[in-house]
């Protein structure tokens, strides 16, 4: 007599499961090839495809590019996600970054004031390879190191994490990235106006020229001062090798001399006759 079959029976094989299709789902907007077109969307995709489970990751990029995501949002440390399986309830995905402290997060964003073109490229939808470096010497990783750092769940069956829908919110992130860097930071903990904000308070309390008014051989520069005031500083002028560090790198040559030691003599050539 055969061995009647139970849901649960471990020897039975069952098919895989469809997803039901969803109207106006959310997608990549890569439907074929790789996941990620920028080099810190990838390292997102990577992070996934580290924990080794091929087939799994197969569905997961499915998911997204048939859009199967009903809804995504990227919180502060946090992605959230429903996303429309097998069942009639779509299920819920959450994914948690591992946060820096704020003792980190004020070393990192110290470090973004004094590299002012940080910013900028940031603005420009690009992230400053020099970035990564720039939160490891705050100790800190600007991507989680392995995915076993990530706290993910999903309401679905599924035991093993993580599943093909944590997988498909996480392709989405990736894709999405693409696009607006300022999410990977979001995501670590920092909004994009919080960021900005820190950077321009720094600015304004800093010794700022002001270009618009006229400069007299011998006068020390004068400086706006904050909330759109004037004053002149009759200070000496800080260190001019201060500008040329808070500049990218200058790949530049004029007769075998780099353009930066160039710009740093004349600096002190201009700056000499000021302190005299």
């Amino acid at each position: 007599m055969a061995r009647p079959s139970r849901w649960d029976d471990p020897f039975k094989k069952y098919p895989a499961s469809k997803p039901i299709p969803t109207e106006s789902g959310i997608a990549t907007s890569k439907q074929r090839g790789t996941m990620a077109a920028t080099w810190w969307s990838q390292h997102v995709v990577e992070l996934l495809d580290s924990y080794g489970l091929g087939t799994r990751m197969q569905r997961g990029r499915r998911y997204a590019r048939q859009g199967q995501l009903v809804s995504f949002e990227v919180q502060r440390g946090l992605l959230v996600a429903q996303v429309q399986g097998s069942r009639r309830t779509p299920y819920v995905v959450t994914v948690a970054a591992p946060a820096p402290s704020e003792a980190q997060w004020s070393a990192v964003e110290e470090a973004m004031r004094l590299r002012v073109a940080f910013a900028a490229r940031l603005i420009a939808g690009e992230v400053p390879p020099e970035l990564e470096a720039l939160f490891g010497e705050a100790g800190v990783g600007l991507f989680p190191g392995r995915w076993a750092d990530v706290r993910a769940a999903c309401s679905c069956p599924d035991w093993e994490n993580p599943c093909k829908h944590i997988a498909a919110v996480m392709y989405v992130f990736a894709d999405r990235l693409d696009d607006d860097p300022w999410l990977l930071l979001l995501w670590r903990g920092r909004t994009r106006e919080e960021l900005l904000a820190h950077l321009s308070a720094a600015t304004v309390t800093s010794p700022v020229v002001a270009p618009w008014w006229p400069l007299v051989p011998g006068a020390h520069l004068p400086v706006a001062a904050t909330d759109g005031a004037t004053d002149l500083l009759a200070g000496p002028p800080t260190d001019p090798a201060a500008a040329l560090q808070r500049c990218e790198p200058l790949d530049v040559e004029i007769r075998g001399v780099p353009a930066t030691d160039l710009l740093a003599a004349a600096y002190d050539a201009f700056v000499d006759p000021l302190d005299t």
